[in-house]
């Protein structure tokens, strides 16, 4: 079961696991001026691949979970 998906808006994700701020970063997506949308939203936006980022999120996350 997956902690993190796309639907979910970047703020909540980096409230809850504060850890996922450096994978956002590191596929460059805007978490601060993003982060009142979805993960799908910015990261398209931003040209990323969504499945990948969430997939990478949720590893983070579970780390620390």
């Amino acid at each position: 079961m997956s902690l993190i998906n796309k639907d979910m808006v970047i703020n909540t994700v980096t409230h809850k696991y504060p850890q996922t701020l450096k994978v956002f970063a590191q596929f460059k997506v805007d978490s601060c001026c993003g982060g009142a949308c979805s993960i799908e939203t910015t990261a398209t936006s931003d040209g990323v691949d969504v499945d990948k980022l969430v997939e990478e999120l949720n590893k983070v996350a579970a780390e620390t979970a």
